[in-house]
């Protein structure tokens, strides 16, 4: 497409701080990218306590970062900076989301979107009628919804809740972040993620079951939220918060990691997680739940291993040799390089953007043509 440069906003939940979300690491690759291809990208972010307290990364420096205090704040300040963009981008779990999407859709004139990067569970709130961050009836307005989940999911975005345009932008990684390096081996099997009722219970029969057949085996948990009543066993190792800075020495210092979905994103398919791409990135081997849409990401058996039981999971740990392991490992590392980088997501946008723009254009040309032809009859 043509390369001309964009003026991009997006209103996001948080590219300074990963704590306790997975968003930031998704923004800053995404953004890092569309700055290299030549595109200024201001990112407006609601200023919360627990993010304050918690910033990782203040001041990217491929982004102009500004904290908005509460909507009214939002709106007196960058009311100008949203009407004129090329693109504005409103992504979920965004503080007073629903109104921030009206403010969006009612003032850009370039293309609006919406960026879900929680697809499954913001659809299974709005069956519920909580509309947390996104109406039904503000769907439509959106001249595009970019979802991290793929497959049927798209469909439905379109003909059920009216999306002009409905197209996956899934999670990705940096290649400059994420990559194999020597380390010795501390555990046997890691997960990272943070505390969520609906995976636990495959985190405790996947890991800590496994972790309890095999007490000469190390395991570790990595992530913030987990209540005090969780037992850990001896050989599991806790580690509360992981900042991105370390989540690569984390992935290579592990013989096999755990990848698990949460149960609405199982139901839906298609939505790849991305601590599933970072740590295929490091060629570390993958032992994964298992869900709708994972082989258009992964072929099981030869780049990724499943596992529905604790035995399962020993049995990999158990049976496969060293060189088995870093073949699958390296298999998983190719297919990201090839298809889920941060540089493949910032051309999907362009591209999905290119689209969405003509799209309305050509919306624009019929209403007034319409309008037109009113006035003189």
């Amino acid at each position: 497409m043509n390369r001309n440069t964009l003026d991009i906003v997006i209103i996001g939940l948080s590219i300074t701080s990963s704590w306790g979300n997975g968003h930031a690491t998704t923004y800053r690759g995404l953004v890092k990218e569309l700055n290299a291809r030549g595109h200024n990208i201001s990112f407006l972010e609601r200023d919360v306590p627990w993010y304050a307290d918690n910033r990782d990364l203040a001041n990217p420096e491929y982004c102009t970062t500004e904290l908005y205090s509460n909507l009214e704040e939002l709106k007196q300040k960058y009311t100008d900076l949203v009407r004129y963009a090329d693109l504005v981008i409103v992504g979920s779990y965004v503080p007073d989301g629903v109104a921030v999407g009206e403010f969006v859709t009612a003032t850009a004139q370039g293309v609006s979107a919406f960026y879900d990067i929680d697809t499954p569970i913001t659809l299974a709130k709005i069956e519920s009628a909580d509309y947390e961050y996104l109406h039904p009836d503000l769907i439509p307005k959106y001249d595009m919804y970019l979802s991290f989940t793929g497959g049927p999911t798209l469909t439905r975005l379109q003909q059920q809740y009216g999306s002009p345009l409905a197209r996956p932008l899934y999670c990705s990684f940096d290649p400059e972040l994420y990559y194999p390096e020597p380390c010795n081996f501390k555990w046997d099997l890691g997960y990272l993620g943070t505390f969520s009722t609906d995976r636990q219970p495959p985190l405790e029969r996947l890991l800590l079951s496994a972790a309890g057949k095999l007490a000469d085996s190390n395991f570790v948990v990595a992530g913030p939220q987990y209540p005090k009543e969780v037992t850990w066993l001896p050989n599991i190792e806790r580690i509360e918060h992981l900042p991105p800075a370390q989540h690569r020495r984390f992935y290579n210092s592990q013989r096999f990691t755990l990848n698990i979905t949460r149960a609405d994103m199982i139901r839906a398919g298609y939505s790849p997680s991305v601590r599933l791409f970072e740590a295929a990135a490091c060629g570390t081997p993958i032992i994964s739940d298992y869900w709708d849409g994972l082989g258009h990401f992964f072929e099981p058996g030869s780049e990724i291993l499943i596992s529905t039981s604790a035995e399962d999971t020993v049995r990999h740990l158990n049976e496969l040799s060293v060189e088995e392991a870093r073949t699958i490992g390296e298999r998983a590392r190719n297919k990201v390089l090839e298809f889920h980088t941060a540089a493949h997501r910032a051309v999907e946008l362009e591209q999905y953007y290119a689209e969405a723009s003509s799209k309305k254009q050509l919306h624009q040309k019929v209403s007034e043509r319409l309008s037109d032809h009113t006035r003189i009859s």
